[in-house]
């Protein structure tokens, strides 16, 4: 199995384009648990071009709204995905504010529970929270400030690259 360079500028771009709508090619989710984490993985996938089919739990892949991984739409999932994935597909390190990079991925803990919300970086000015850039949907958001998010906890995910 080959490394390849994620591509950032593609996922950024795709970021940007549907932050405030929504890709027919996927199912809104936005009434079924929140669409954050189907949009993120869409942007990661425009970075990527190749999906996961291992299995349905350990996998990362998405062909409808009832045919997907966990790790397609949840974020506890997807979080999992990306620091454990071996194979083909893309994987991650869980990350400082200091190392991510756009298209780099964060994800918010609002209350003591989970974290439970995802978002991918589209823009840095510096690496803190008031000069981080984020993209999202549930909520939609186009380069909304990281700083004026309200949240217990925060981290943050490199991706390294991608297998195939």
């Amino acid at each position: 199995m080959k490394k390849y360079t994620y591509n950032r500028e593609l996922a950024i771009n795709y970021a940007l384009k549907w932050a405030l709508s929504r890709n027919p090619q996927y199912y809104n989710f936005d009434f079924v648990g929140g669409d954050c984490t189907s949009f993120i993985s869409q942007c990661i996938y425009e970075g990527c071009k190749i999906m996961n089919y291992t299995d349905k739990l350990y996998g990362w892949y998405y062909t409808n709204a009832n045919d997907k991984s966990p790790s397609w739409t949840g974020v506890e999932f997807l979080y999992n995905f990306l620091i454990n994935n071996k194979g083909v597909g893309p994987y991650a390190e869980k990350s400082s504010i200091d190392k991510v990079e756009v298209g780099d991925v964060i994800q918010l803990k609002f209350d003591k529970k989970m974290y439970s919300h995802s978002l991918i970086i589209t823009k840095i000015d510096y690496n803190n929270l008031d000069n981080i850039f984020v993209c999202s949907h549930t909520i939609d958001v186009l380069n909304k400030r990281l700083s004026k998010y309200i949240f217990k906890d925060i981290r943050f995910i490199h991706i390294q690259g991608f297998r195939k």
